[in-house]
């Protein structure tokens, strides 16, 4: 009777709400689709890497608990959220009106521009150049580049694809005049197809996207503790470790080209 006694009351305790509630807390499930170095990417044997997993793990010791990083397509990641089955979404997410309807951002903790990459041949110089009958836009699926094709390049067809690759395979054939996406990514497609590819990486927009970390609406405990943590880290020099560590050669290169810096 003693054991079965002691037995109903470690039950209850463990199935107490409040008991629940503190033992999830100590983990912070961080969705990021690990496609975009160098702030989101995995080594060879998997595990997690680069500028937002290292923004992750500072953001769960300030903020006490436990990080796990969970791999999620790009598309899936808001569903992710609203579902509950991630915390946050740290994954170089651009804050938009239209994502800010079904989920809540964090001040930006990053700034970035949509930029081109086109072909030798297809005659591109700016974005003003797309907009007509005939050419071909490619795009990777629920990005900033994606929505700013599909409102603004009325004229063109927009060519949307679900990876990256695909769309700068689509231009280096020829089968797309460009690819839209932001100045990181064109640079780096630029340097590893120099021959086929042209970068413009001068903003095709007056004012930035800006970075926010993506949580669900109608947490504000949450949010305070998030945005305390992002003044901190942009004070502390953090988000200059960031640079330094991933971005060092890439910082140069926007120094000489006059485009503001992603931190």
């Amino acid at each position: 009777m003693l054991f079965k006694s002691f037995l109903s009351i470690v039950l209850l305790f463990l199935l107490n709400p409040v008991f629940v509630n503190a033992t999830n807390q100590k983990v912070l499930k961080v969705g990021m689709e690990l496609q975009y170095p160098p702030f989101e990417m995995s080594e060879k044997d998997g595990t997690p890497s680069g500028i937002s997993v290292d923004l992750a793990k500072a953001l769960g010791k300030y903020l006490g608990r436990k990080v796990i990083i969970q791999n999620i397509a790009w598309d899936g990641l808001i569903p992710s959220l609203k579902t509950k089955k991630i915390d946050i979404i740290i994954s170089s997410m651009t804050i938009t009106d239209k994502r800010k309807k079904v989920i809540d951002f964090s001040i930006p903790y990053a700034q970035s521009n949509l930029a081109i990459l086109t072909n030798p041949t297809s005659g591109v110089k700016s974005v003003k150049d797309l907009n007509q009958k005939g050419k071909v836009v490619a795009v990777k699926k629920g990005t900033t580049g994606n929505i700013y094709a599909i409102e603004h390049l009325k004229k063109a067809k927009v060519l949307i694809l679900d990876k990256e690759s695909s769309a700068v395979l689509e231009v280096i054939q020829k089968r797309a005049d460009a690819f839209i996406y932001d100045q990181l990514t064109i640079y780096r497609d630029w340097k590893n197809h120099k021959k086929t590819t042209v970068a413009l990486l001068n903003p095709i927009t007056k004012k930035p996207g800006y970075w926010g970390i993506a949580l669900r609406q109608n947490q504000p405990e949450l949010k305070a503790k998030i945005n305390e943590f992002i003044k901190k880290a942009k004070s502390d020099g953090t988000f200059d470790k960031f640079a330094y560590k991933y971005l060092k050669g890439i910082k140069k290169k926007f120094v000489e080209l006059n485009i503001p810096f992603f931190f």
